[in-house]
């Protein structure tokens, strides 16, 4: 078996379908900091400039059979997103105060490596994960 002419670089972006498009944004712009890049009003895309990668939120029906392997049943358990700093204090009251619950503090294996990361659900039920970004990171890896 032979290796694959490139590699990979990271991930670009993903895509959320969602029940209440508007709202989602606003959660991603309003409680994580996401900026709205580019809107493509015609198919109901929003798109968020997360760092160096895109968190696209279209409405749920949008992109039915768009491309291969989209349709209905298919989800995201969830998306990681690195941050810095991360103190855990700060961090966790500042999420509570918007509304968000949130789970355990435990240190994870990520692509940057091991570090301590936390849980919980945006608007549409959705996972995600802030994640410390080591690069940031007075730890280290």
């Amino acid at each position: 078996m032979s290796a694959p002419p490139f590699s990979i670089a990271g991930i670009d972006h993903i895509v959320l379908r969602a029940r209440e498009p508007g709202r989602l944004v606003a959660f991603y712009r309003d409680v994580l900091g996401c900026v709205i890049e580019r809107e493509q009003t015609g198919i109901g895309l929003t798109q968020l400039r997360a760092g160096r990668n895109l968190i696209d939120v279209v409405p749920e029906v949008a992109l039915a059979g768009a491309s291969p392997g989209a349709g209905p049943g298919q989800n995201l358990d969830h998306v990681c997103l690195t941050i810095y700093p991360f103190e855990e204090e700060s961090l966790c009251a500042y999420l509570r105060s918007r509304g968000v619950s949130v789970g355990q503090i435990a240190s994870r294996y990520g692509a940057e490596g091991q570090g301590p990361s936390l849980y919980f659900q945006d608007p549409e039920g959705n996972g995600v994960e802030l994640k410390e970004a080591l690069k940031f990171s007075q730890r280290g890896p």
